[in-house]
């Protein structure tokens, strides 16, 4: 945590967009973080954020930012410590890259750096060990600040799932199906008449992102890199008519084969990597498990602990594999700005960010 009275300068990027405003959100009072820039395209730049911004949700704009001039994302004009990225794939390409050679750290959501090497892609509770990588990745690409992402919303949400599966019992294979919300596609989004009524089974670059992601994140540390898990994963993406909570149906095979009461012990105990928790956006338990047998649902479930919070259901047996449950959590606080969020709350806590 930062010296008392003071706290990380910290700017936006793509501020406007549904992302953005999610991070406006969690951030204008943020006891560690002060937000002190919003940046967005040419077309918001020199607009104050009121104006330019379409602001979605029944909540007000935070009156500390209202007012404030939107600047354009380029290092040289945003004043920041710490740099949270809500770009799409197109701008962050450039954009990221030539904030952490400016020195910042970018907190990305973007698809473009996960899978590099260097790059961690992190869930605080899960692998907080590959930011190991910072220092290989300072040394190769020469910059003094960093690139951390956070991964695609479904995969976090499979993958905080999973976790005290894979660390107890050894995920070998995975079968998932998405029931992805229309707020994952941003705004406007998908168009009303293809989703009211309807199911879409397909989201451009989606299932590639879960099946190599998962890997990555639920992988150990060796020599400096990190070393995939062993995981077969197979997966299948449908964008459904709910606003907000990514449903994912597992079927899970073990490499040690135990009922679904020991699986769901796992779950109900597991409190995530001792050095994600009590942070400013930490959830007291990042994974809870219903005992419901309809639950989780996204009208239920989608806020719990703030949003921060995996729901896990339906634990029981499965004829083909294992195990097989069900998880949802909130695509756009856990599966994106809040997941960006506590990733910075956890560089904080290892002295990681510079001083201030």
């Amino acid at each position: 945590m930062p010296p008392a009275g003071r706290k990380w300068r910290v700017a936006v990027l793509g501020a406007t967009g549904a992302v953005g405003q999610a991070f406006v959100r969690l951030l204008a009072d943020h006891p560690w973080f002060d937000l002190a820039v919003l940046a967005a395209s040419e077309r918001s730049a020199g607009r104050s954020y009121g104006e330019a911004a379409r602001w979605l949700g029944g909540d007000a704009i935070p009156a500390a930012v209202a007012g404030m001039t939107v600047m354009a994302c380029d290092p040289k004009q945003v004043d920041a410590d710490v740099v949270f990225s809500a770009l799409d794939a197109s701008a962050a390409q450039d954009a990221e890259p030539a904030f952490a050679r400016a020195g910042r750290f970018v907190l990305s959501n973007a698809k473009n750096y996960r899978m590099d090497a260097d790059v961690p892609l992190v869930v605080a509770e899960v692998n907080p060990s590959h930011l190991e990588l910072l220092d290989a990745q300072r040394r190769a690409r020469g910059w003094s600040g960093a690139i951390v992402t956070n991964g695609n919303c479904a995969t976090i949400v499979a993958v905080l799932a999973l976790a005290p599966i894979h660390a107890r019992f050894g995920v070998r294979t995975i079968f998932a199906a998405t029931m992805q919300a229309v707020s994952g596609a941003g705004y406007p989004g998908v168009p009303s008449l293809d989703i009211l009524g309807n199911v879409v089974p397909f989201i451009r670059d989606e299932e590639p992102k879960i099946e190599t992601e998962i890997r990555k994140m639920l992988g150990g540390m060796r020599d400096g890199a990190v070393d995939p898990a062993p995981i077969q994963v197979s997966a299948h993406a449908n964008r459904v008519p709910v606003e907000h909570g990514h449903t994912i149906c597992m079927s899970i095979g073990l490499r040690d084969h135990v009922p679904p009461e020991e699986v769901a012990a796992a779950i109900a105990g597991w409190r995530g990597a001792p050095e994600a928790r009590g942070l400013p956006s930490s959830p007291a338990i990042p994974v809870l498990l219903a005992s419901q047998e309809d639950r989780p649902q996204p009208r239920r479930d989608v806020d719990a602990g703030q949003g921060m919070s995996v729901v896990v259901g339906r634990v029981r047996r499965d004829p083909v594999l294992d195990v097989k449950l069900v998880a949802m959590g909130h695509n756009v606080i856990r599966g994106a700005a809040g997941a960006s969020v506590l990733n910075a709350e956890l560089l904080a806590a290892r002295g990681l960010l510079p001083a201030v």
